[in-house]
């Protein structure tokens, strides 16, 4: 026997999917509903909206408390060491107070562009190392030990400094020319240099820094250096030195010997005396015109009784 045949199976048409930009139309019939009204909420202040999250703490730059910003200028508050101090307080005083003129006379130097020549010129003279003078000495001793009648070489010439072999160069008149410190600590050790040197004609310059010529002589420091001798191929150039020199100081002495200095107020003082002279004129100004009224009344009358008359 045959098998039955099955039923045909019904196949459901496929459901189109719904389009999420649909429009929908608005229902024109008088049945529809209007929507409601969306009450507007007002949105709260910011200064109340953060309120709960973040606490206003204002900050303290006390000791020990919270850092300053980094732009600030500390150099105020530094402690610094007692000799920067004692320098700049010493400095402070020479401005305002008034200095007598054996002190003034140090802070009137030698210009840069002379003191540049004298100091590549005193080079040339710089006194010899220990080692220098050592191997010198050795030289010598081999030549002797070699050949007997060796004539003795003399010693080569060089700037003596130290303010008692200087002192003593000019008061037998051996020195050509004087170096001076302007910064010598204390100044009483080189104030009278610059009065002996005239005494006894012989030409000085005072330099800036005790450093500077201490290099020249091979130490930290130095107050004072000299020429005692020049060698023959340097004594033009030496010459015209001199003459630069002696224009400045040596010419100028009677009217630097004169001069006093200090009496420099500060800034905050000069500012305090605009402001008094301000005031001042102001009330001249007034005083000035409730004056000429008076003035003008007193001349009409005068002009009146001359009428009268």
């Amino acid at each position: 026997m045959a098998p039955k045949a099955k039923p045909p199976t019904k196949v459901a048409p496929p459901k189109l999917a719904k389009s999420r930009t649909a429009v929908k139309q608005p229902d024109t019939s008088k049945s529809a509903k209007k929507p409601k009204e969306v009450k507007k909420v007002k949105a709260p202040p910011k200064n109340r909206r953060f309120n709960a999250l973040f606490q206003a703490r204002p900050k303290n730059f006390g000791i020990g408390q919270d850092l300053p910003p980094k732009d600030t200028d500390l150099t105020r508050l530094v402690r610094w060491p007692h000799y920067i101090r004692r320098q700049r307080q010493k400095r402070v005083l020479q401005k305002r107070l008034r200095v007598p003129p054996a002190v003034h006379q140090f802070t009137l130097t030698v210009d840069r562009h002379t003191k540049k020549e004298l100091f590549k010129f005193a080079a040339k003279y710089k006194p010899e190392s220990k080692i220098q003078k050592k191997r010198r000495l050795m030289k010598i001793a081999q030549a002797k030990l070699l050949n007997k009648e060796t004539k003795h070489v003399a010693k080569p010439i060089a700037l003596a400094a130290g303010a008692q072999r200087v002192t003593r160069l000019i008061q037998q008149k051996r020195a050509k020319l004087v170096f001076i410190a302007h910064d010598v600590d204390p100044l009483e050790l080189v104030l009278c240099l610059p009065t002996l040197c005239k005494k006894q004609g012989v030409p000085y310059c005072i330099v800036k820094g005790k450093a500077a010529l201490g290099r020249l002589v091979g130490f930290k420091n130095c107050s004072t250096v000299a020429f005692t001798e020049i060698k023959d191929e340097d004594k033009a150039t030496f010459k015209k030195l001199l003459e630069s020199v002696n224009i400045v100081f040596s010419e100028k002495y009677e009217e630097a010997r004169k001069t006093w200095g200090g009496l420099n107020l500060s800034r905050k003082s000069r500012d305090k005396l605009k402001k008094k002279e301000k005031l001042a004129a102001e009330n001249r100004r007034k005083l000035g015109k409730s004056a000429e009224p008076e003035k003008k009344k007193a001349k009409k009358s005068k002009v009146e009784d001359d009428d009268e008359e």
